[in-house]
């Protein structure tokens, strides 16, 4: 990232800068031309946004130069990602020269219509089992979903089909006791008012996808 201060900056302006970048962990060089000076800032890319540069006096302008997205970038990652999903021995591969199916009952409601469901979706071809336990509605009365019982009904029909299971984490509190259960969580921005509640899906050792409601 680099900072481009406006002619008239001072050095107290540039001074500041580097102060609050150097606050967050980051590193900051100073190179002064002719007629204007311009900050190379080095380290973590989210801290420094948080700092709202552009804000501050004798900044001109702000522009990111590195490539945000380092871990699935071409730049950074050559070759092609294959995410593997399942228990190892009936893992399912996500990724190149594949077509990943995933499909079964939006809700879980017994053992018995989750099954049909799911052997329904194996024959049609599908290779992941995807279900819901927890179904947070506006009313109070509607039906909420079956909650950690649903979680153990999904885990053993995944079992005795062989689908590796995908389920919504709609509760950050919910993550460990779900990632118990499925072999893939699944974020939905429709139900996930917070990024904040998506990083502790993010940091569990596993597989997660987005989907688009």
């Amino acid at each position: 990232m680099v900072v481009v201060m406006a002619p008239d900056a001072t050095d107290e302006d540039v001074a500041h800068v580097v102060a609050r970048v150097e606050a967050v962990g980051g590193e900051a060089f100073v190179s002064k031309g002719v007629e204007r000076t311009i900050i190379g800032l080095v380290g973590d890319l989210e801290s420094f946004h948080h700092l709202n540069l552009r804000t501050l006096r004798g900044v001109a302008d702000v522009h990111r130069i590195s490539d945000p997205y380092k871990l699935v970038s071409r730049q950074h990652h050559a070759e092609r990602s294959t995410v593997w999903v399942g228990r190892e021995g009936a893992q399912v591969p996500i990724g190149p020269d594949t077509f990943t199916f995933i499909a079964g009952p939006c809700a879980v409601e017994t053992a018995e219509q989750t099954l049909e469901a799911a052997r329904m979706a194996r024959s049609a071809g599908a290779t992941l089992l995807r279900g819901g336990a927890f179904k947070p509605r506006t009313s109070p009365y509607a039906f909420q979903g079956l909650g950690v019982e649903g979680l153990r009904i999904l885990a053993a029909v995944g079992e005795a089909t062989g689908l590796p299971v995908v389920t919504e984490v709609v509760d950050a509190r919910d993550v460990d006791v779900v990632a118990e259960h499925a072999d893939m969580l699944q974020a939905a921005p429709a139900t996930w008012p917070t990024r904040a509640c998506c990083r502790p899906s993010a940091r569990r050792a596993g597989p997660c996808c987005s989907s688009a409601a």
